[in-house]
């Protein structure tokens, strides 16, 4: 028995709907399961394992959530629509999702299994090895136009037992927990990436190229707010803002206003729903001209004003 993807108008309007917006791991949980895995969650790192019912439930976050994710398949299969493509994924396959990337979930097979590890943007991003990262999360889609990796059996054991290892942790009341699941994150990282060295022969993404898309990201974070043109990210990085845009696209497919724009939509979101500014307050916050200015810029992004979009919240 198979089960399939319904409601497809539905997931459809929804998707165009929140296409604009990113949710943080925490908030794409909840609208998920509905409610936190366990009390005192940080929303930074979590890992199980899912089924096929699971997998559909992603659907409703897919594509904005502000985490990467890395899924082991250990039984089954699961086919996805990945930016246009249809792939499916079996056992020993690792599915890589990185931040912003459409992905809907079309089928399943009854006896699905995998275990999935899903790591907050943020947190990723300071990793010691965000190096690697950006090769895992990155290189198959730029160059092997594929965000799965076809790995040998023992490999895929050996990711395995890494995830089961991070379960143990993240349930655990050890008083270093939290370094030693951001070491345990490390390692798992290196351990993908050796997978990945074996499956492509040379290393395609110049060094040059990573040390200013790492630039870009860490940057990013820190400026959003204040600074929305690609002149300053290209100025701090001291290059040409057609080099940044070009490197930008080359690893992402995405532009420098798309990060920028993601970022400004994000946090607005945010402040509209947590915070009881004013409109006016939060554009001058995000370094808007002025109330109207913002208001433009969030309703063309959301596809509702900011007023309406509290409201509904």
């Amino acid at each position: 028995m198979i089960q399939k993807l319904s409601e497809t108008i539905q997931v459809s309007e929804f998707i165009r709907n929140f296409a604009a917006d990113m949710y943080s791991l925490r908030e794409a949980w909840v609208m998920m399961i509905g409610q936190l895995p366990f009390e005192q969650w940080d929303g930074r790192m979590y890992c199980q394992q899912t089924d096929a019912a699971l997998t559909f439930r992603t659907n409703k976050t897919q594509g904005f959530v502000a985490a990467y994710s890395f899924t082991l398949v250990t039984e089954g299969w699961l086919t996805i629509v990945y930016n246009g493509q249809q792939l499916t994924l079996q056992p020993d396959d690792l599915y890589i999702y990185s931040p912003g990337l459409e992905v809907t979930v079309l089928a399943a097979s009854e006896n699905y299994r995998a275990i999935c590890l899903l790591a907050d943007e943020h947190l990723t991003i300071e990793s010691p090895t965000v190096h690697d990262l950006v090769n895992i999360a990155y290189m198959p889609i730029v160059y092997l136009h594929e965000p799965k990796i076809a790995l040998p059996h023992d490999d895929a054991r050996r990711l395995e037992d890494k995830m089961h290892e991070i379960i143990g942790y993240l349930h655990s009341d050890h008083i270093y927990k939290s370094k030693i699941l951001q070491m345990l994150y490390a390692v798992f990282l290196l351990d993908v990436q050796s997978a990945q060295t074996k499956a492509v022969s040379e290393r395609r993404v110049p060094q040059r190229v990573e040390d200013i898309f790492i630039g870009f990201i860490r940057l990013l974070p820190q400026h959003f707010a204040e600074h929305h043109d690609i002149a300053f990210y290209a100025a701090a990085l001291h290059i040409s803002t057609v080099y940044l845009s070009r490197i930008v696209r080359q690893v992402t497919g995405r532009t420098v206003v798309d990060y920028i724009n993601q970022h400004l939509l994000m946090e607005a979101s945010y402040l509209l729903r947590t915070t009881s500014l004013s409109i006016a307050q939060i554009a001058a916050q995000l370094h808007f001209a002025d109330a109207p200015s913002f208001s433009k810029f969030f309703s063309r992004k959301k596809g509702v004003t900011p007023k309406d979009y509290r409201a509904r919240s």
